[in-house]
This record gives C-alpha cells, sequence and structure tokens, in this order.
C-alpha cells in the first residue's frame, strides 16, 4: 500500500534524525499545551533557490498509548487498549519576495488487538489509524501529505493557498493524536489595522485526523454503508448524522458546500479582549459567536470575567436533518425540525503567580444542537474537558478548574497541570444524561532533554442520578513526543 511506503520511509528518516540529533539536542519548535506547534522565525531569501535552500526541516517522532475502560462491561461496552507511533516531516521554506511554501508529511501505526477490540467501538484510540481504510483493506497504518500550501505577504497581512492547518474559533488543527486535522483551501490574515487581527477563510474540503482523503465540510457519507462510507465522510463526533449525502440530495442541497469563517479579535481598549467569530455553509446553517474579556488586576493577582454568546441560524440544513446531532430524542426539541440553536457562556478567572482557577458556565439555549464538526468547540475555554460533547440543546454545564504552570512558548521545563470538575446537567426529554467528569493532565518537557515532551492524561466520567443505570467509565491518554 502507498501509505505503507510514506510510512516506512519516514520511520527510517526519524530514526536516522534521531541518531543524528543524540548528542546534540537543539530546539527547533515548541509544542503548546492545546497540540499547537510553535516554529522558529522564517529566514528571508534573497534568490529564488534560497527559498528552498534557506528553508527549514522539522522531525517529530510521536507515540499514543490510549486505555479506556469501562466500570461495568457489555456487548457495546468494551475495555479498549490502543497504542500508536508515528512521524512528522514539516518543510517551511524561507520568504522570497513575499512567498513561502510549506509541505508537511505524516504518517501513524496503530496497534490493537481486532479481536477483543472491534473497530467500531473504540473511542479516543480511533484517530492512529483510518477505520474506513481498515474495514476495506485492513490496514492499521496511515500516510498523508497533511501540509501543501504557498503563501504571500504584503504589507501586514499574508494570504495561504492549499492544504494547510487552520486555527480559527470554528476550525482547529487540534493535533492531540497522530495527524492532524487539516483543511484545503485559503486562509487570508489581516493586521492592517492597529491592535485587531481579522481572518478571512474559504475552505472546499476537510481531512479529519483519521483519514486519508479529503472530504467535504459538513456531509455524512451514506452512499455505501455497506463499505463503511460513512468512515469516509465527515464523522466527527459532532458532526450532524442527519446531514447524510442522500437527505442533502434529496433536498436539492449542495453536498460539497464551503466553509466560510470570518474570524476577529481586537484589544484596542485596556484590559479589554473582544474575540469575534461567524461561519457560513451556505444554504445549510451559519453562526456568530461574539465574546468580551476583561481583565481587572490588582497588585498581586488579578480577575478576568468573561461572556460569550453563540446564535445560530438554520439556512435549510433544520428541514434535511432536524434539530439533534444524532437523530435521537427528536420529540424532545420544540421544532424537530430547526437548527435555529444558541448558546451563552460565562466563566470568571483568578491568575495569581504560577496559579489559574476559572469557574465557568455554559447553557444551550433549549432549540436545537450545535453544529460545529470542524475541532474548534464552542465551550472551549469555559467546560470543554477532554472527550466532552456538552453543547446539545438545553445542556447546563458547570466546570471549576485549577491549572498550574501555563505559559505561552511551549516549552515546560517546570510541569503545566490541569485539574478540573465538570458537572453536565442533561435534558432527560432528549435521552441526555446527568454526569460528572473529573480531569487531570500534566504536560512536562524532560528538563535535560527539552525535546523529548511527554503529556498524561486521566478523565473519570461517573453518571448520576437517574442516569446511574450507564456505565462509568476512565478514559486514560499517555503521549511521547519528540522534536528534532
Amino acid at each position: 500500500m502507498y501509505d505503507s511506503k510514506i510510512l516506512s520511509t519516514l520511520l527510517l528518516i526519524s530514526t536516522f534524525g534521531t541518531f543524528l540529533s543524540a548528542q546534540d539536542i537543539k530546539k527547533t519548535d515548541a509544542i503548546k499545551a492545546n497540540g499547537q506547534l510553535l516554529y522558529n522565525k522564517q529566514k528571508n531569501a534573497q534568490t529564488f533557490n534560497g527559498l528552498f535552500s534557506k528553508g527549514d526541516i522539522y522531525g517529530r517522532i510521536r507515540s499514543n498509548t490510549f486505555y479506556f475502560a469501562y466500570k461495568a462491561e457489555n456487548s457495546s461496552h468494551d475495555t479498549q487498549l490502543v497504542s500508536g507511533v508515528g512521524a512528522s516531516f514539516i518543510f517551511k521554506s524561507a520568504i522570497y519576495k513575499g512567498f513561502d511554501t510549506n509541505v508537511g508529511l505524516y504518517a501513524s501505526q496503530a496497534f490493537f488487538n481486532d479481536t477483543t477490540d472491534p473497530v467500531a467501538s473504540i473511542k479516543p484510540g480511533k484517530d492512529t489509524f483510518s477505520r474506513y481504510d481498515y474495514a476495506n483493506t485492513g490496514s492499521k497504518s496511515m500516510g498523508v501529505i497533511g501540509q501543501a500550501n504557498i503563501g504571500y505577504r504584503y504589507s501586514k497581512s499574508k494570504l495561504t493557498v492549499g492544504r494547510q492547518l487552520v486555527e480559527t474559533f470554528y476550525t482547529k488543527s487540534n493535533d492531540t493524536k497522530m495527524i492532524p486535522n487539516t483543511f484545503d483551501g485559503l486562509v487570508l490574515n489581516v493586521r492592517e489595522i492597529k491592535n485587531t487581527k481579522l481572518k478571512f477563510v474559504y475552505l472546499q474540503k476537510q481531512k479529519l485526523r483519521d483519514h486519508t482523503t479529503s472530504h467535504a465540510v459538513l456531509m455524512y457519507d451514506d452512499r455505501d454503508l455497506a463499505n463503511f462510507s460513512n468512515w469516509n465522510g465527515n464523522d466527527d463526533g459532532a458532526m450532524h448524522r442527519g446531514l447524510t449525502y442522500s437527505a442533502l440530495k434529496a433536498y436539492g442541497k449542495p453536498t460539497d458546500a464551503p466553509l466560510i469563517i470570518l474570524d476577529g479579535q481586537n484589544n484596542s481598549i485596556k484590559n479589554l479582549k473582544i474575540n469575534f467569530s461567524s461561519y457560513l455553509v451556505p444554504e445549510l446553517v451559519s453562526q456568530i459567536m461574539g465574546e468580551v474579556n476583561y481583565k481587572i488586576p490588582f497588585k498581586n493577582f488579578s480577575i478576568t470575567p468573561a461572556l460569550r454568546y453563540i446564535q445560530q441560524f438554520d439556512n435549510g440544513a433544520g428541514k434535511v436533518g432536524g434539530a439533534s446531532l444524532y437523530q435521537t430524542g427528536l420529540n424532545g426539541y420544540k421544532n424537530p425540525n430547526s437548527l435555529d440553536a444558541g448558546m451563552i457562556a460565562a466563566k470568571i478567572a483568578t491568575r495569581m503567580e504560577d496559579y489559574r482557577l476559572t469557574l465557568a458556565y455554559t447553557g444551550i439555549l433549549n432549540k436545537a444542537d450545535l453544529v460545529t464538526p470542524w475541532r474548534g468547540f464552542p465551550t472551549a475555554g469555559y467546560t470543554r474537558s477532554m472527550g466532552m460533547y456538552n453543547w446539545r440543546a438545553n445542556v447546563k454545564s458547570y466546570r471549576v478548574e485549577l491549572v498550574k504552570g501555563a505559559n505561552k512558548n511551549g516549552i515546560y521545563t517546570s510541569p503545566f497541570i490541569q485539574t478540573s470538575i465538570l458537572y453536565i446537567n442533561g435534558d432527560k426529554t432528549k435521552a441526555q444524561t446527568d454526569s460528572i467528569f473529573y480531569y487531570a493532565g500534566i504536560v512536562q518537557n524532560i528538563p535535560t532533554m527539552q525535546a523529548l515532551q511527554y503529556r498524561l492524561r486521566l478523565g473519570w466520567r461517573d453518571f448520576i442520578g437517574d442516569s446511574s443505570s450507564v456505565s462509568d467509565y476512565l478514559d486514560s491518554r499517555f503521549e511521547l513526543n519528540y522534536l528534532f
């Protein structure tokens, strides 16, 4: 298989690169706690050849292990152990007359017992391989071109065209598994207005982390379910399962509509940060988001209250797929054929020295579920915890979070520690469950070898009240990253 050849080549080069750098480790890039990579500043080239000869190659070897255990096992709740190893090489050129280019190759090899851990039931470990490829060819490996783009800078703005990582409120690379979430399209970053960042985005295709081919941004592929086509379209956990190829065609809706985003931040007023974002999938659905954060400084600490509001507009998708993302409990929705929806969120964060304590609330209006299946989570920064999709209609969430050691440079010689308790109050009329999710995570770069970083994340979900018959579970993840 072509992907296996890519995998073998990348792993061989990775081993060779590790050998070369073992005696003299030099930091070339860094990984933030959210998985986003930080790179060195690009060089400037005086000639066209210098565009490539002065470029940089960033290598990465990584491993992920996932242990997902249910308190009570049955035919549909199976304890799983899945591991994966992978490598990536990113070439970032120098800048020549405003132009630059990026190419990224990624590979992953999964390890699991397919007899005891059926592919369909694998949860967080599924992103170490392509379920579609496995179901059709038996392959447990992936090899993809994750980035391939050309950029042009003019003044304080930059246009990037091609396959790329897109970081906005609604879209994220979410590179916490083996291969990042990528998009095909164009992104215009504008910095012409003082104290303001603007981003205009037009995306035609998406490639989720466990896919080897690109797909429509908002279409659940049911064209060939016998051969698992649903695992080859947008099958993200937050994808609207009712927006299938056949349903979109039946209603005369586009099956390959683009995702259009306007994203902005402004901090013209001292201590006040304003965030704005909106998206549009033509003829289907759109959203707007507004957020304000105001920092109140004191002598030895600061308090930052924040508010976020999201309004979702049904532009035709509701009659196609309904108000529920998962097509369950539709009788609990006030208008089961409308995707008009909204969310209000509030939090207060207190920072003192190396600590941050945050109390947060999010409430989804009792209308419809929020549609955001591009790895940008609407409750992020408020009540988003590992693996928790708490943005269904009439769900209220409350979280207390304590963080130590946060920084912006992605090098954690002192541990970055994050702990939280999340309470989710579901709507029983929609077959949703109440639960408490306990989370603890640690990220650290080995002080004597900063190029090596480990991450350990643990989550325990306790279903409570009239949901107590649902099995509690442990979600544990261990990751190693070596950069060279």
